[in-house]
């Protein structure tokens, strides 16, 4: 295997080692050539590189064992490998730690390491951040695609109730999965506008109507339109829970919970009203009731289950705690600041609106905020001179942690669109390799009938490809090809 005369590589000792710390190897990756020297690569002797340095003493088998082909004229090692990965991992032999260059795949990239042996301790942290958000991604990426095949899938030996618990669930829970589901699920959206406007509505002391004793109550159509719109809630409350998979986790999911305020005030009021006035005194009963209507404005919430945008919105603020802490702090410390320099500075004024500290906490926050309502504002000119001062901190404390929240609203937006249609890709991949191998399993068959000599009467619905009769069996079957997600894995 060596050349004579060759002053990159040592002579091999009669016992089959070499000196390894002088030993130089050549390395092509893609294009890429690379020299390396053994005291740089016995570092760390379990990777792939510092195992060439011994390779040569084995043989051809041993060598191609460790790399794709090999040049004995130029001793060089061949390697279809990606190059701009490799130029990364090599800095662990000269650094001791890797870091990831911007545009690379994380997961692609940790497929390198496996591959040059490289442990991952050796990536830096923030590159394993990386790295982890990408692994999060797919595995949301899966977790889509297998909620979908699971809701087109059917199981036989299910029992005809959890087949139908499954329609239900799909038919109220998803309404992307038919035309039907997508009715229901305008129907419900209409149902808590309509409730909402009728709650709003029965306000106004036009549209109410006196009853025996003097008192303003609702509209009776207004009464009858509320009765229709908690009968669908109660209704499409029921159902979901009967048909859900898990209905502890149903019943204390956040949504389901403002489903159940939307909903309860209704009977409650409508117990009291019935029943109460046998147990407490009227007056009492329709202080309660009117308490019990004000727990209405809860079914607003419920349009958050219809909207993406809400639900968005609402994990950007769950994400953006730190920030939302950090403007309250800074309002509390102008509030606390401004309140008592207000209070000390008016107090020379005969007629000064700042009575106290505490009162002037009021004046600090309408202030701060550029609401300013006008029931209290100095009079003196230091007081006026600390007002403009405090607004002017306000303006500067509010606008200071917007921009992180709205990043963190646009990235998780953008970001749920890309889950979205790489679910989507991934379907019709799955489909597409589907389609593939079952026309070539009827291109075969029908061959092997071509050469016995028979007829196939059926061959026209073998070729045929469906999305019912490929895409489903897809999953339990043996697949021989890669999707985009395994590749990525």
């Amino acid at each position: 295997v060596k050349m004579a005369g060759d002053s990159r590589f040592p002579d091999v000792n009669t016992d089959g080692s070499e000196k390894n710390e002088e030993t130089e190897i050549v390395v092509n990756v893609g294009g890429v050539r690379q020299v390396f020297y053994g005291d740089n690569l016995n570092q760390y002797p379990e990777t792939r590189l510092a195992e060439l340095i011994n390779c040569l003493s084995g043989g051809y088998d041993s060598i191609f064992s460790l790399c794709d082909d090999y040049d004995p004229g130029k001793r060089e090692f061949y390697f279809d490998r990606d190059p701009d990965a490799f130029k990364c991992i090599i800095d662990v032999y000269y650094f001791g730690e890797i870091h990831m260059k911007k545009g690379i795949c994380p997961i692609c990239f940790k497929n390198e390491m496996e591959f040059w042996k490289v442990d991952l301790k050796f990536l830096d942290d923030c590159c394993k951040t990386h790295l982890s958000e990408k692994k999060e991604e797919l595995e949301e990426i899966a977790r889509r695609v297998q909620l979908i095949l699971d809701d087109l899938g059917i199981d036989a030996s299910e029992s005809r109730w959890k087949r139908c618990q499954k329609y239900i669930w799909k038919f109220l829970e998803k309404p992307e999965s038919s035309y039907p589901a997508r009715v229901i699920a305008v129907l419900s959206f209409l149902f808590i506008l309509i409730s909402s406007v009728v709650m709003c509505v029965g306000t106004i002391p036009d549209l109410q109507v006196v009853d025996a004793e003097g008192n303003r109550m609702e509209h009776p159509t207004l009464d009858s339109i509320e009765t229709a719109c908690i009968g669908w809630f109660t209704i499409e409350y029921v159902l979901r829970l009967i048909s859900s998979p898990n209905k502890l986790h149903f019943a204390l999911s956040f949504m389901n919970i403002v489903d159940v305020l939307a909903i309860l005030p209704f009977y409650v009021s409508l117990t009291l009203t019935h029943l109460g006035a046998k147990l407490m005194e009227l007056s009492n009963v329709q202080q309660a009731v009117q308490a019990l209507r004000i727990m209405r404005i809860a079914r607003i919430f419920k349009l958050a289950r219809h909207s993406s945008g809400l639900q968005t919105l609402t994990y950007a603020l769950k994400r953006s705690f730190k920030e939302l802490g950090l403007l309250l702090m800074y309002l509390a410390v102008g509030i606390f600041v401004f309140s008592a320099l207000g209070y000390t500075m008016e107090q020379s004024h005969p007629e000064t609106l700042f009575k106290s500290i505490p009162q002037s906490f009021w004046w600090a926050i309408i202030t701060m905020t550029t609401v300013g309502y006008g029931d209290i504002y100095p009079k003196t000119t230091l007081g006026k001179l600390n007002a403009a001062i405090s607004f002017l901190c306000g303006v500067i404390a509010i606008a200071l942690p917007i921009h992180p929240i709205i990043n963190n609203f646009v990235r998780y937006y953008n970001k749920q669109r890309v889950l979205e249609t790489a679910a989507k890709h991934e379907l019709e991949l799955m489909e597409l390799n589907s389609a593939e191998g079952k026309a070539a399993n009827s291109k075969s068959e029908l061959e092997i009938l071509a050469r016995e000599g028979k007829e196939d009467p059926f061959h026209s619905s073998r070729l045929k490809v469906s999305h019912s009769d490929t895409f489903i069996h897809l999953l339990s079957e043996e697949k021989h090809y890669r999707t985009r997600l395994q590749s990525c894995k």
